[in-house]
């Protein structure tokens, strides 16, 4: 005969059924991606209100970059935790054996609540880079096979300063021959400005590849030397130095987009982590308040149970 009061199972535990409530995970897992939309544009909103095109005004970039890694991490993490509570609380509570069980299956539930929000998070990142390669092939086609794309910008700005013609007042007092090969340049760049952009996605392949190797051989040395002679109308001297001026910022560019990948990476992964045992975590309590009747009332059922006056 059943006791008073003992706590009645929600279902029979029956040989060889699955006991994952697929209805739970995904439940938790929408509310998740959901929570982390509104908090991403949020704080999308606020790092650019922190931000200022004028001087000694707005957070510096170093500043702007921790808070947004802060805040990444602190909404993912959030996020899977409120996802992870939700399945905990409702899953059904069946026959299980020990109280050790009913916290394992309870925090199962919220490891598969971020599981499912990760797969998720996966394919539209693959759908929306898909979508992004597609519309820059052209700009970060010239880099693609050997450096980064986000460092496609800055290769451009050295190939700018690399060709960049003489300037007014040099060539006011021109070495000699300068005003000749000034003259030829301009008339050249004029002729075949399809030439003048084959020349540049030219150049950004040889320095891309010497970035690759670790060196810049002295054949392909000798051919930049001469493209940026007769591009910019300058000499060989100047040209070389912009050469090597141009290898040196390049290759300080591929190291700092390196540095910068290898920390989000990291970053990401310890978010991801530490999310995992949030969501982990928040299952357990959602299990243990629906097995308790604790009711979901964040606060406001007992402010107002205090604001009721005593009779």
């Amino acid at each position: 005969m059943a006791q008073i009061g003992a706590p009645v199972a929600s279902r029979v535990e029956t040989a060889g059924l699955s006991f994952v409530e697929w209805g739970a995970v995904f439940a938790g897992a929408v509310l998740a991606a959901a929570i982390t939309f509104v908090l991403l544009t949020f704080g999308a909103a606020i790092g650019l209100s922190a931000t200022s095109p004028w001087p000694n005004s707005g957070l510096s970039a170093k500043v702007i970059a921790s808070l947004a890694v802060f805040w990444a991490m602190a909404q993912q993490i959030g996020a899977f935790m409120i996802g992870g509570y939700v399945a905990g609380r409702m899953r059904s509570r069946w026959h299980e054996p020990t109280q050790h069980e009913v916290e394992f299956r309870d925090g199962l539930h919220g490891g598969l609540v971020w599981a499912v929000g990760v797969i998720m998070s996966a394919i539209l990142l693959a759908a929306t880079a898909g979508v992004l390669a597609r519309t820059g092939a052209e700009v970060a086609g010239a880099a693609a096979n050997a450096a980064p794309r986000s460092a496609s910008d800055q290769m451009d700005l050295i190939l700018d300063a690399l060709v960049r013609p003489i300037t007014t007042a040099q060539a006011a007092a021109p070495t000699a021959g300068g005003q000749a090969q000034a003259q030829a340049a301009a008339r050249a760049r004029a002729a075949a400005p399809s030439t003048a952009d084959e020349g540049r996605a030219e150049m950004s392949r040889i320095l891309v590849s010497s970035i690759a190797s670790g060196s810049l051989s002295n054949e392909n040395r000798a051919y930049l030397v001469q493209l940026v002679s007769q591009r910019a109308g300058i000499s060989p001297q100047e040209a070389e130095k912009r050469v090597s001026d141009a290898f040196n910022s390049a290759r300080v560019a591929a190291d700092k987009t390196r540095r910068a990948a290898v920390l989000t990476g990291f970053v990401t992964a310890a978010g991801l982590v530490i999310s995992l045992a949030s969501a982990w975590w928040a299952a357990l309590k959602g299990g243990q308040h629906r097995d308790n009747s604790v009711p979901a009332r964040f606060g406001f059922g007992d402010r107002r149970r205090r604001m009721v006056p005593m009779t």
